[in-house]
């Protein structure tokens, strides 16, 4: 017994301390990122409420379009909607109500928040995922190309076009398309009255509708994927490993895609996940544009109440969004890169 207690004792002490270290301090770092987002979301919840509250316009004189209406009646919509609380009452209901699930309803379509906000959930994922994946093959493919040939005719005129478009603002060049298509897709919704009923015509329709948005997105937000591949690859074309690649034999096209590329891919990877507040702030205006019926939409009708419950209800939803995608990138990043891991 006592051999095999020294024994253990021995094969113990020679773990790494800082492999025992490894578990707890990965623990920490998950938990600390974890509190930094649920803060922020609290931080949200609090500047949502108090922010859609400065708004000018009296939501009840809204509802009823400024006719003739008795004061009681208005006191009592007033009590309906629960404005008639002093500030913080209405703040800590709503709390309450966010904790369980419930985001009110609305002022003027008096239907839950958290319905509405499904029923426009999926056609911003569809406008948003379309233009996040195409704008991001589109960058890398053209970022590795114009990286690799630096100084080439290539690689300038690529630069200058990145440069100029990442400027544009997107409700401005959704305009634009609509002027230079003329007519040639649809400018408004997602689905035609006409269209004829079946998965196939309906799925074809709602590809048709969703060609401008979509490019609007993309063409402004590839650029910034583009650049920073660029940059990114230009910063490994003289590091070490890529000259010890090269002194085995390795041919050109080899160094590129098996060393160069997988390691200038990391910035760019993580940047897909935090751009993406940028995303869905583009997506507001660009399906204000296009009358495309997602969450941008809904806040942009909000804002003519103001339909407070709305509003605050997809200002949440969005910046949570927000939130949690730059925790899973700062997460991605950990697992990714080594020298965070051992930092």
């Amino acid at each position: 017994m006592t051999e095999a207690l020294s024994s253990l004792d021995q094969s113990s002490a020679l773990v790494d301390p800082d492999e025992r270290r490894g578990g707890t301090g990965t623990a920490r770092f998950v938990l600390s990122k974890i509190g930094g987002a649920l803060a922020s979301l609290a931080l949200v919840v609090v500047l949502g409420f108090f922010l859609f509250r400065t708004l000018p316009g009296d939501p009840v004189r809204f509802m009823v379009r400024d006719r003739p209406t008795d004061p009681k009646m208005m006191a009592e919509l007033r009590a309906q909607m629960g404005v008639d609380k002093p500030l913080l009452q209405q703040f800590w209901d709503y709390v309450v109500g966010l904790l369980q699930g419930d985001m009110g309803v609305s002022y003027l379509q008096r239907r839950p928040v958290f319905d509405m906000i499904g029923e426009r959930l999926w056609p911003t994922i569809l406008l948003v995922g379309s233009a996040t994946v195409l704008a991001v093959a589109l960058g890398l493919w053209l970022g590795i190309r114009a990286g690799w040939r630096r100084g080439s005719g290539f690689d300038k005129a690529q630069t200058g076009l990145a440069l100029t478009l990442w400027s544009v603002p997107q409700f401005w060049l959704g305009l634009m398309l609509l002027v230079a298509t003329d007519g040639l897709f649809p400018s408004r919704g997602m689905h035609s009255p006409d269209v004829a009923p079946g998965f196939f015509s309906e799925g074809l329709d709602v590809l048709h509708h969703l060609v401008l948005p979509c490019v609007t997105l993309l063409v402004v937000f590839y650029a910034q994927y583009m650049l920073v591949m660029r940059s990114s690859l230009i910063g490994e074309m003289n590091s070490d490993y890529l000259t010890t690649a090269r002194a085995k034999g390795l041919r050109d096209d080899l160094v590129r895609k098996r060393h160069a590329v997988p390691n200038a891919l990391l910035p760019t990877v993580t940047l897909v996940f935090m751009q993406f507040g940028m995303v869905v702030s583009g997506a507001v205006s660009v399906e204000a544009v296009f009358s495309w019926p997602g969450l941008g939409q809904l806040l942009y009708e909000a804002l003519r109440g103001p339909d407070l419950p709305v509003l605050q209800g997809v200002f949440v939803t969005l910046a949570g969004a927000v939130v949690l995608m730059n925790l899973l990138a700062e997460l991605l990043y950990r697992v990714l890169d080594p020298r965070v891991r051992t930092a």
